[in-house]
């Protein structure tokens, strides 16, 4: 096992080609030791170089929707009238506080994400 950090884009895509070559490998074994390290290693320099933003608050009310096959009449029950919920999808009103709680509990969307500015 020949494990570095992993400092450049170089560097980076020999850790994936190696991740590669060991990604079946056994656990306690000394590949399957490889591929766990290897993995925090890549991990690591992704969440550093190539940051994911969380996403904006009424994208990730939509796409949640979508998921859950919900439409706009059912999230009344949510948010208070059916009005309400265009408004807030069609950004002409902003979320308050009770409606982030609100859809944090029926939607399961972290309020991390639906706090964000939009």
């Amino acid at each position: 096992m020949n494990i570095k950090l992993i400092k450049t884009e170089e560097d980076y895509q020999l850790a994936l080609q190696r991740l590669e070559e060991i990604f079946d490998a056994e656990p306690d074994t000394q590949d399957g030791d490889e591929l766990e390290v290897l993995s925090f290693l890549i991990d690591s320099y992704e969440k550093e170089h190539f940051p994911i933003e969380a996403p904006d608050p009424i994208e990730a009310v939509k796409f949640r929707m979508e998921q859950l096959g919900i439409k706009q009449k059912d999230l009344a029950q949510v948010l208070g009238f059916k009005s309400r919920v265009s408004e807030v999808l069609n950004r002409k009103r902003k979320l308050t506080l009770e409606m982030i709680r609100s859809l944090h509990k029926t939607l399961n969307i972290p309020t991390n994400v639906l706090i964000q500015e939009y």
